[in-house]
């Protein structure tokens, strides 16, 4: 393991047993509205906190990224794009499904190191660039289904912008049509950890910003997926917009989305 992800993972796990600590405790003076139905904690905070101290001790010229608003200019091109609690809105109302999200951009802005870690169920998913994906020290892949009777595929549903509603909700029904089931765990980056390690067979949503989506990018591509913007192009930065599956998966999906996000796009 690299120095990098060594220190991504320390750091995952010290936030993750922050989050663990107050899990269930929180008072409402913890919970702060950061824009029209979104929210931070002070758990967030913490966490992004013991995050951004871990990196910028082991790696000062480094740059980040921090959902919550820690940043550093550093001076390699390199970047750390951080989520510190990636499903507030569950950790709020003591639902189990949230995670922290770590990722490292090299200097030609490519992801090269990801960590997604579960803390409620101790998972640890890992990757680097060329090296594959892995769970809890496990090699993982994504799954090999391809009949839409039995597919299991993963959403975000829109909960602040609705502009875009209609085109979603047709996506949905194409969804519902191909699919054996649909699941919406309110963390993107479980969501894509998930798609990586074949427990979903895909993934799709539309407006998610990059500590979302990050680390879960590399793991599924390591796992041996692939992983787009609904453009089909793989800066999935381009559009916001995350289309992610295995070889028989992404290609359905992708068609739904370039269908029903023409306009979008």
């Amino acid at each position: 393991m690299s120095k990098e992800l060594d220190t991504a993972v320390r750091a995952a796990k010290d936030a993750g047993h922050i989050a663990l600590h107050k899990f269930g405790e929180l008072d409402q003076t913890d919970i702060h509205p950061k824009e029209y139905k979104d929210f931070v904690t002070e758990v967030d905070k913490a966490c992004e906190e013991s995050i951004a101290s871990a990196i910028t001790t082991a790696f000062p010229e480094d740059s980040m990224l921090c959902e919550e608003g820690s940043a550093a200019n550093g001076s390699t091109g390199r970047k750390w794009i951080v989520d510190p609690l990636d499903g507030t809105l569950n950790f709020i109302h003591s639902f189990p499904v949230f995670s922290v999200s770590i990722a490292l951009c090299d200097a030609g802005n490519e992801l090269v190191g990801g960590v997604v870690y579960q803390p409620v169920l101790d998972e640890l998913f890992t990757a680097e660039k060329g090296k594959g994906a892995f769970l809890n020290g496990n090699p993982i892949h994504v799954s090999k289904r391809h009949d839409p009777e039995h597919l299991l595929i993963a959403t975000g549903i829109p909960f602040k912008e609705y502009h875009y509603l209609e085109s979603y909700v047709s996506m949905l029904r194409d969804v519902i049509h191909d699919s054996a089931g649909i699941r919406r765990a309110g963390s993107a980056a479980i969501d894509l950890a998930y798609t990586a390690c074949g427990r979903f067979d895909g993934f799709w949503e539309y407006k998610l910003f990059p500590w979302d989506y990050s680390a879960g990018v590399l793991l599924v591509r390591e796992a041996g997926g692939i992983v787009t913007g609904f453009s089909g192009s793989s800066d999935v930065a381009a559009h916001h917009s995350i289309v992610a599956g295995n070889p028989a998966t992404h290609p359905l999906l992708l068609d739904m989305a370039q269908k029903h996000f023409q306009e979008h796009l």
